[in-house]
């Protein structure tokens, strides 16, 4: 265990910002199934509304370092594949 008060308030901190990623990792998988079942379902308007709100979150993630911007990149790409492949289908 940490003995340093630096040490002590690091932890602290990790803990802290830990707890906020891992919400933050929550809402976009969340967010990411939303969109994936609205394309399922053929809720292509719906879907676009959501998938544009998820995108934007993405890019918050990746500005907060939540997440890395190759994989905000991948989620984005493969949303947007499977929306456009989707409506295509239909």
């Amino acid at each position: 265990m940490a003995s340093h008060a630096s040490a002590l308030k690091a932890h602290r901190q990790n803990v802290a910002r830990r707890e906020r990623n891992r919400q933050f990792r929550s809402k976009l998988r969340g967010s990411l199934r939303a969109v994936r079942a609205l394309v399922d379902q053929d809720e292509f308007e719906k879907a676009r509304t959501q998938l544009k709100g998820t995108i934007s979150l993405i890019d918050r993630m990746v500005a907060k370092g939540v997440i890395h911007k190759n994989a905000a990149a991948r989620y984005k790409s493969r949303l947007q594949k499977r929306a456009s492949a989707a409506k295509a289908t239909t």
